[in-house]
């Protein structure tokens, strides 16, 4: 067991020092920028820290809000400017192997969208960051339109003004007029019922003439 700890020790720091090699053959850079002041409390400055990779690279503020961010290898990397009270947008720095550098806004929901940034970096707050969310207000219309409210004012309304329009001539002739195009010939539930389980009503019977018998036909054709 000891021999297998050992062995992940070793691979573990051959690995670490090979990239400090790799890290000390790539060229330098620093990063210049300025934070535009989001209040005139001067106090901001002291509160303000400016992270790339999570604080791996860190800047700090002057008086007048600028920075310089030294010793960062050739890459891209994305830029955060870290305050308790003020929120900025990330930005991406990058770097190529000429020390040329090329800014742009971060989209987390659009990635292919490209907004450019003008270098040495000006950075803006966008706004104070909320804690807390703001509690709701009582307003009359929650009142109004409260479910239970509408159920008790709706049949309230039709008892009070359904009577009026009907006494309104017009009103009334066409809801008569509504009431005609409406109306259905719908047999009766009782012969729906007796047509269903008694089977289809039965045609009465046509009556039947007697015929003539011959004597009588006899006795006409002797008096004519």
């Amino acid at each position: 067991m000891n021999y297998y700890l050992s062995l992940v020790t070793i691979v573990i720091s051959l690995h670490v020092v090979r990239s400090q090699e790799v890290d000390s053959t790539q060229e330098k850079h620093d990063i210049e920028g300025r934070v535009l002041a989001p209040t005139h409390d001067p106090s901001w400055i002291s509160s303000t820290q400016v992270y790339i990779r999570g604080g791996q690279f860190i800047g700090f503020l002057k008086d007048d809000g600028s920075f310089t961010i030294k010793n960062v290898p050739t890459g891209s990397y994305v830029l955060e400017v870290v305050n308790p009270d003020y929120q900025f947008d990330p930005i991406r720095v990058e770097i190529n192997s000429k020390g040329k550098f090329r800014a742009r806004k971060v989209d987390y929901i659009q990635l292919s969208k490209i907004t450019p940034l003008p270098y040495p970096l000006r950075l803006k707050t966008i706004g104070k960051i909320k804690y807390f969310q703001t509690r709701e207000q009582w307003r009359a219309t929650d009142l109004l339109f409260n479910p239970m409210v509408l159920m008790m004012v709706a049949p309230l309304f039709l008892i009070m003004i359904l009577p009026r329009l009907m006494n309104d001539p017009e009103t009334r002739k066409e809801m008569e007029q509504l009431q005609s195009m409406t109306k259905l010939d719908v047999p009766e539930m009782s012969e729906m019922l007796t047509s269903y389980f008694g089977g289809a009503p039965k045609k009465p019977k046509a009556a039947v003439k007697p015929k003539p018998s011959a004597s009588k036909l006899q006795a006409g054709s002797s008096s004519g």
